[in-house]
């Protein structure tokens, strides 16, 4: 599987809201982190948690994909998420993926 479509899996499974598909795209000790900023999750366990959340919060939560862009094993996608009918974000995503899993994800995003 190609890093584009471990990306595409998880987003499929996060539009879904498929909690147990979308972890199963991710490596064990993968790391969510803010571009240039903190790292806000780390771990299956956390990321897990933090997207069981959001999708319990959220369960009109869609990202349409925007772009696409692959440079080996990095895929960074543009996406346009709606939250609710009043919260909308624009966002980019920075994967990169190792052995079939994604390892790291930053995240760039703007209301």
């Amino acid at each position: 599987m190609s890093a584009a479509d471990i990306v595409q899996r998880q987003l499929d499974a996060y539009n879904a809201q498929d909690i147990d598909g979308f972890c199963g795209c991710f490596a064990a000790d993968c790391v969510l982190s803010e571009l240039n900023g903190a790292v806000t999750q780390t771990g299956l366990a956390a990321i897990r948690e933090r997207y069981q959340t959001l999708f319990r919060a959220f369960p009109e939560n869609h990202a349409a994909l925007v772009n696409r862009v692959v440079v080996g094993n990095v895929v960074i996608d543009h996406e346009d998420i709606t939250r609710s009918s009043s919260e909308r974000i624009n966002a980019v995503a920075i994967y990169t993926v190792k052995d079939g899993l994604i390892a790291r994800v930053d995240f760039v995003r703007a209301p």
